[in-house]
C-alpha cells in the first residue's frame, strides 16, 4: 500500500506536469520494487505515467523533434516521469517490457479514459513472447554477472534476477504477459521447498530492512540460479508469428485522442 500523504505527493506532482507541458495524464502508476512486491522500508516511489498532448502538437513537420517524455529529478524518494501516447504505443508494438509492466501494475495513481483497457485487451495480438523472454532472460544473465559472482553479494540483486527468471518460466508455461507482482510467481517453484522458504526469508528480510546490503551467497537460491541460466542458454525458443498490429495501434492512438480532447 501507498501511504496517503505520499499518494496525495504523486498526484499533486502530476497535475503539475499537466499544468506545466499542457498535457492530460490518462494512465499513472507506480513501478519498480513497491509495484513488484519486494521494497524495502527507504525504497523510492517510481511513478510513470502516459500523457496525451493536444491534437496539434501531433501535426507538425517537427513532430520526430519534439520531445516525447516528461523527467523530473528524484525529489524526496519520489521519481516521477512519463511518456507522450504516441512514444507508448509505438513502444508497446514493440514488446517493450517496461510498458507492458505499466499496463500490469496493481497500484494505481491516475486511470482516465479506455487507453489501458484497450492496451489490456491487444495484449495477445501485439505482444511478442519471444522478445519478453530475451529481455527477461538477459535481465537475469546481466545482474547475475555484475552483482552476484563475488564472495560477498549485494543481496537485493537476488529478486531481480529472480523475478526475471520466473518471468521467463511464466511465459514459456503461460504465452502470456507474465504478473509483474513477485508473490505471483512464486509458485512456479513450490515443487522446490528448500528454494521458497530461501526466498521467503529473504523476502521477509527486505521487507523490514532499509538496506540489505553485502552477504556469502545464499547457497540455495545460487544453484537455482544458475542451474536456470544454464537451462535457458540451451533452450530454443519456437518462433511464433504475430499478425500486422500497426493499423490496431493507429485506430487506438486516434480514438484515445478523440476520447480524450474530444
Amino acid at each position: 500500500m501507498i501511504p496517503a500523504d505520499k499518494q496525495q505527493e504523486i498526484l499533486r506532482r502530476l497535475a503539475a506536469a499537466e499544468a506545466e507541458h499542457d498535457v492530460r495524464v490518462l494512465l499513472a502508476v507506480e513501478s519498480g520494487s513497491r509495484a513488484w512486491g519486494f521494497a524495502s522500508p527507504d525504497s523510492d516511489y517510481d511513478g510513470r505515467f502516459i500523457h496525451a498532448n493536444r491534437p496539434d502538437w501531433y501535426a507538425a513537420v517537427t513532430l520526430e523533434e519534439q520531445r516525447d517524455v516528461i523527467e523530473y529529478p528524484i525529489v524526496d524518494d519520489m521519481d516521477i516521469n512519463g511518456w507522450d501516447l504516441r512514444k507508448a504505443l509505438r513502444l508497446f508494438w514493440k514488446s517493450n517490457p517496461a510498458f507492458v509492466e505499466w499496463l500490469q501494475s496493481p497500484i494505481t495513481y491516475v486511470e482516465r479514459g479506455s487507453l489501458r483497457r484497450r492496451c489490456r485487451e491487444l495484449l495477445p495480438e501485439v505482444y511478442s513472447i519471444e522478445r519478453g523472454v530475451h529481455h527477461y532472460r538477459s535481465m537475469a544473465k546481466t545482474n547475475f554477472r555484475e552483482h552476484l559472482l563475488h564472495e560477498r553479494v549485494r543481496l537485493k540483486k537476488y529478486f531481480y534476477v529472480l523475478r526475471a527468471l520466473l518471468s521467463v518460466r511464466w511465459l514459456l508455461e503461460q504465452r502470456r504477459p507474465a504478473p509483474i507482482e513477485f508473490a505471483r510467481l512464486l509458485p512456479l517453484i513450490d515443487a522446490e521447498p528448500g528454494l521458497r522458504a530461501a526466498i521467503d526469508e529473504l523476502l521477509d528480510r527486505k521487507r523490514v530492512t532499509p538496506e540489505l546490503g553485502l552477504a556469502p551467497p545464499i547457497p540455495a537460491i545460487q544453484r537455482f540460479i544458475v542451474a536456470e541460466l544454464d537451462r535457458l542458454e540451451r533452450l530454443a525458443l519456437p518462433v511464433t508469428e504475430r499478425g500486422e498490429v500497426g493499423a490496431l495501434l493507429n485506430e487506438l492512438f486516434r480514438a484515445t485522442l478523440r476520447e480524450t480532447w474530444g
